[in-house]
């Protein structure tokens, strides 16, 4: 791995820096990039492919479905989803595996969640006999993926405009408040079957703080979760650069850049990732291993397909948010950083607690992670268990995989073996 990351040249060096940036939200965050692009127009459409060998056309032009599941013979829909705040988010649906059994009303329906700075494309990386979003559809599953607010599908409002400010004025609490129950009421209501959810990274984030919430508005219409690589806690990462990056995010970003969409492949990502990487002690010739860990497992021909997709957009009030997560050492809301401003959104001086002991106990609960992974680190982890530690026996399972890191659970070619086959035995035994 370390090899695709040294370049001799200084601008190339910048280059990969720039698309690194993924590297520090991956600090809490998740890795396959995606590019962004302009937002799709309205309305549904299905496309089923007839030849899987058809070349392969940039996702920005085409669409999910067009560019990289249809092409290896699934029927594929797209869907647009408006969230209550007026936000226009892209689904895709892989109804059924290419093998026999027509979509219907008897499948169970699987949501899949990517983390930050990347987009659906992070369950459709490798081949379809390894990427996730393939195998649960071979197994009978009614695959769902989610894309969050500002990646490149989902870059639409009702009333703001993406290229202004107002439309990036959120944090990761507005994914937990919005995107992800607007996501599973669509489901819901297309399906009308509880749903089982997949996250990884900070996709288990997002569903932790809202699983954890009292009379929250997913419980009543989730079947059961699986976290791969979950973050919760963030004190005991070892990447020395993501710390490093999280320390610098602490703070009014937004002045400090001058901007509120935080765009990795911006000048001004590039001129931060610079000045980080000329840090003592940082190492910015293998990025990936030094935000995520020693990644066992990756394929050369899939981390190329993941730096094709260059980083996407996020809210710099989101970075800002995910950096007081690594400083703080609790899962609370976004503080303002102002006393009289955390009383007139929270009534109180400081954000609110999110309480992971909250969350439902008798709720069927998959939790794998790895002895190598730099993001989410061991001891964060168990962390996350010991405020479990109430949960029904017989609902939690946990699978400690030796020598995963962070990038393997999403985009390691052993992973299917290893996780995804227990994965899909777990979601089988809710049926």
């Amino acid at each position: 791995m370390a090899v695709m990351f040294v370049q001799d040249h200084n601008n190339s060096l910048v280059r990969w820096i720039m698309v690194s940036v993924v590297g520090f939200l991956l600090i809490v965050l998740h890795l396959p990039l995606g590019a962004y692009g302009s937002s799709r127009s309205t309305g549904t459409r299905s496309v089923l492919a007839h030849q899987p060998q058809v070349a392969i056309v940039p996702p920005e032009q085409v669409g999910l479905c067009a560019s990289s599941v249809a092409i290896h013979g699934y029927n594929c829909q797209e869907f647009e989803v408006k969230t209550e705040d007026g936000y226009v988010l892209s689904m895709q649906r892989i109804p059924e595996g290419r093998v026999g059994g027509r979509g219907g009303r008897n499948k169970q329906p699987v949501l899949l969640q990517h983390g930050v700075l990347v987009d659906g494309m992070t369950w459709l990386l490798n081949s379809p006999e390894e990427s996730l979003a393939f195998i649960l559809a071979d197994n009978g599953f009614d695959v769902w993926i989610a894309n969050t607010r500002g990646t490149r599908f989902s870059r639409g409002h009702a009333t703001l405009d993406s290229a202004l400010s107002p439309y990036w004025n959120w944090s990761w609490d507005e994914l937990v408040s919005y995107d992800l129950p607007a996501a599973f009421d669509f489901v819901f209501r297309q399906t009308e079957q509880k749903i089982n959810y997949v996250g990884h990274s900070m996709g288990t984030l997002v569903a932790l703080a809202s699983f954890s919430q009292e009379g929250g508005k997913l419980i009543s219409k989730l079947k059961s979760a699986a976290l791969l690589s979950p973050v919760a806690y963030l004190s005991h990462m070892t990447t020395s650069i993501g710390v490093l990056a999280a320390k610098a995010f602490v703070g009014e970003l937004t002045t400090w850049f001058g901007m509120a969409e935080f765009n990795p492949k911006g000048e001004a990502v590039g001129s931060f990732l610079k000045s980080l990487c000329s840090s003592p002690g940082i190492d910015c010739y293998d990025l990936l291993t030094s935000f995520t860990g020693k990644n066992c497992c990756l394929n050369a021909s899939t981390v190329e397909l993941f730096l094709k997709n260059e980083p996407q957009s996020t809210a710099t009030r989101n970075m800002v948010h995910l950096s007081q997560t690594v400083r703080d050492g609790v899962l609370s809301k976004f503080d303002f950083g102002n006393i009289n401003l955390n009383m007139q959104h929270y009534g109180q001086a400081n954000p609110p607690v999110y309480n992971l002991s909250n969350v439902p106990s008798k709720l069927p609960l998959f939790i794998s992670y790895g002895g190598q992974d730099a993001l989410s680190d061991v001891k964060d982890v168990e962390i996350l268990l010991d405020s479990l530690k109430y949960h029904d026996g017989d609902k939690l399972t946990v699978q400690f995989v030796k020598d995963f890191a962070h990038a393997d659970f999403v985009m390691g070619v052993s992973a299917k073996e290893i996780v995804y086959d227990a994965l899909v035995a777990f979601f089988k035994r809710q049926l």
